[in-house]
């Protein structure tokens, strides 16, 4: 086979070593514009993994390359003057001109051909494509063969919002990888830096775009700008000057990090590698991971599959995966130094915990594995914070308290509708689900959204709060529960608004009733979809005696005994239909700007908090994304919502998202509101709720520990556990937590297997 590498960077180097140690006949070259010895980055990161892999494919250079990587096993962040070291984290660096060097001996002594000072131009990229068998465009981030071929590989470039410039020094760095936060007249300014050889690290400075202008780095030249990152971090170089590779950029050589992501990786014979198909943001150090994998992946599929085409889009078939998973990964690291002055307000413990589990890919429990000591010392910290001391259990089992309320733990069994209800009353279904889902643990169980009149529920299975047999049905519940358990009880109050009278869950969901439809409000005319009927706009008269309506039950929620109550303003509920613009088109004082379209829910809120005693907590749901865009809410303002009800006097925010219009294009994953929650929590603040797609105790002892939320929301989990909590317990070793007295028979057993790595299933 004739193969092209266009690159000769780590991806066109170990990909052509690849090939040549599969099939020695196959004809290879390595076109590279640069000299043999220029390179413009300091080190190069990998994994423990990465190494392993390099290992069993090419023992030789894996060998070559071992001989000269630094090692380090800590991870040192250094913010507000201490500096907290955790350990386990197993990274080596390289130098990238040294790698490059051992590649290209190794690629020699097996026959590959390498041009070097070779310009690869639109005319001669289009030439190999039919001189060669196969073209591998491994010619960097720039990458002049997706530009020549863009309308095939449709490239989606995301340019993100810090400034970093790239610089090395002799300071070494060499006990860990090392986080320095460094405030400056102008802003925060921070540092990654990691040894990678002897006598060298590389030393990235990074700060937001605002102090980047502020400091007119821009303006400066290289030097100019070396000098300044010099003063800011002299305490940390130890008489050590900053140096600067990149004498060849004009400026100060400061730029945004730009995200790479391509719908299609191959043309023709065609296929992009490295940073030519996609990016990984320096803060997660996986670019050189990606590309040298990637080389493996196309060699061993090169010489499985039965032609070149069948082979290449294996290649991409079997990568995507994990590069998209490890984009993914980046993406929430760059989000989290892109925000990071959210964050340096926290304890230095809880900061440390936030940055190491940034990208979601260190978990409370990997980290216990990683650092037991540290972590262990961490969660003392969090047991302290909550009035805890002495306390080394995991976050989750933390108390917490909203003003005379005090929780058990931080675990929340979510409100989850069951349709169960008659003429909105709570049924022995009721009793029996939220009864089982409280001697569950949980420290608060929500009833589902209970509905504050008739025609403000949502089908005609959901229940209310409109009727004294519904007051005593719900009294019923709160005695038990308040009896046999220490879970505390919050009732979601709601009205449907254009979201009323559909079918049941089970049903066709948010489609009309077949016959007994109710006359719908909302805050315009809008209907939820096409076949939906068309709300009446509400006035005056209707906002009265909807207000009315909500305060009504909460009243008879005090006298029911619930210990908290919730006012639902999301998900395109009746409220919520006021809050966002997409279902809000009112011309008088209720509509146009969010000032206005916050003024219907919070009189609600208001004369709700006006009759609700004081000693009890009061939360309200919003959607924090509309998911559509700039025409609906978006994160920005829910900040925004957040700040007008901690205002008036709402103690916790229930962020949720999304849910408010059929256009939504909502963006899943796992915990994937809790973003949501962490900006409001830490830019308003007010405490919150976090909600969606969180299901392991990993989840919600990572969410609370890294402050990004004081709650976590558990849903379908407890609808198919009810003790999920307990269980989850067992699991960790925590034998503290309080079972119903008949079931502590059944927790002494689960315990025992549990501490033998066994269960029940």
């Amino acid at each position: 086979m004739r193969i092209a590498c266009l690159g000769g960077g780590p991806a066109g180097l170990y990909f052509a070593i690849s090939m040549k140690l599969q099939d020695p006949s196959h004809d290879i070259v390595v076109i590279e514009r640069n000299r043999a010895d220029d390179t413009f980055g300091w080190g190069v990161v990998l994994s423990d993994e990465t190494l392993d892999n390099l290992a069993a494919n090419d023992p030789v250079s894996a060998a070559r390359i071992r001989e000269h990587f630094a090692y380090w096993d800590d991870v040192a962040v250094v913010h507000k003057g201490v500096k907290t070291v955790s350990t386990g984290h197993g990274f080596c660096g390289i130098g990238r001109r040294q790698l490059l060097i051992l590649l290209q001996a190794r690629a020699r002594e097996l026959g590959v051909e390498m041009r070097f000072e070779t310009d690869a131009t639109q005319a001669s990229i289009d030439r190999y494509r039919h001189e060669y068998d196969l073209v591998l465009a491994a010619d960097g981030l720039n990458s002049r063969t997706r530009q020549t071929y863009a309308e095939h590989f449709k490239p989606d470039i995301d340019v993100r919002a810090c400034k970093f410039v790239w610089l090395g020094t002799h300071q070494t760095f060499n006990d860990a990888f090392t986080f320095i936060f460094e405030k400056t007249e102008h802003g925060w300014v921070w540092a990654h830096a990691y040894q990678f050889d002897n006598d060298t690290a590389t030393f990235i400075v990074e700060c937001s775009e605002a102090t980047w202008q502020a400091f007119g780095f821009g303006e400066l030249s290289q030097q100019a700008s070396i000098d300044v990152c010099e003063r800011i971090f002299a305490k940390h170089l130890g008489g050590h000057p900053l140096m600067t590779n990149a004498h060849h950029v004009r400026g100060s050589a400061w730029i945004n990090f730009p995200r790479v992501l391509c719908e299609q990786w191959r043309y023709e014979n065609v296929v992009l590698m490295g940073d030519a198909a996609a990016t990984a943001h320096f803060s997660i150090g996986s670019g050189s991971k990606l590309a040298l994998e990637s080389a493996i992946a196309l060699a061993n599929c090169l010489h499985s599959e039965s032609s070149i085409a069948t082979a290449v889009a294996r290649y991409e078939e079997d990568r995507r995966f994990e590069v998209l998973r490890l984009q993914s990964a980046a993406r929430n690291s760059t989000e989290w130094f892109e925000e990071v002055e959210r964050y340096l307000d926290l304890d230095p413990v809880q900061f440390n915990y936030s940055l190491l589990t940034r990208s979601q890919r260190i978990s409370h429990e990997n980290l216990r594995v990683r650092d037991p000591q540290w972590l262990e010392s961490a969660e003392r910290w969090f047991q302290t914070q909550a009035g805890n001391p002495g306390s080394a259990r995991a976050p989750m089992f933390a108390p917490y308290q909203l003003r005379d309320m005090t929780l058990t733990n931080r675990v929340v069994v979510s409100p989850m509708a069951q349709y169960k209800a008659i003429d909105g009353c709570p049924t022995d279904w009721h009793f029996s689900h939220y009864a089982e889902r409280a001697k569950g643990g949980a420290g608060l169980v929500y009833t589902e959204m209970t509905c504050v009149s008739p025609t403000g529920r949502i089908t005609p299975g959901c229940p209310g709060l409109y009727a004294p047999e519904h007051e005593a049905a719900w009294r019923r519940l709160c005695d038990f529960v308040h009896a046999e358990t220490k879970a505390k009880l919050c009732a979601q109050l709601g009205h449907s608004g254009a979201k009323g009278s559909t079918q049941l869950g089970w049903e066709e969901m948010d489609a009309p009733l077949a016959d007994g439809n109710w006359p719908l409000l909302s805050a315009s005319a809008v209907p939820w979809a096409a076949r939906n009927q068309v709300p009446k706009a509400m006035n005056r008269d209707d906002m009265d005696r909807v207000r009315d309506a909500f305060v009504s039950a909460a009243q008879m929620a005090d006298r029911a005994g619930f210990d908290m109550i919730e006012i639902h303003a999301a998900h395109g509920y009746l409220l919520s239909s006021f809050i966002t613009p997409l279902t809000n088109h009112r011309d008088d004082e209720y509509g146009d700007s969010l000032d206005n379209r916050l003024r219907y829910p919070l009189e609600v809120i208001n004369a709700v908090r006006s009759v609700w005693p004081a000693h009890k907590p009061l939360s309200v749901r919003i959607s924090a994304n509309d998911w559509c865009g700039e025409e609906g809410i978006t994160p920005d303002d829910a900040v925004e919502i957040a700040k007008r009800l901690r205002d008036a006097q709402v103690d916790i925010i229930d962020v949720s998202a999304g849910q408010t219009s059929p256009q939504a294009k909502p963006v899943y994953g796992r915990m994937f509101q809790t973003p949501f929650s962490d900006r409001i929590r830490n830019e308003t603040p007010i405490a919150t709720m976090a909600v969606g797609n969180i299901y392991q105790a990993d989840h919600v002892n990572s969410i609370l520990m890294a402050g990004r939320a004081d709650l976590v929301c558990i849903a379908r989990p407890h609808l198919a556990d009810p003790y999920w909590l307990l269980h989850v317990a067992a699991g960790l070793g925590d034998s503290d937590v309080e079972w119903p007295a008949p079931y502590r028979a059944g927790a002494d057993q689960l315990q025992r297997l549990a501490e033998r790595g066994e269960g029940w299933v």
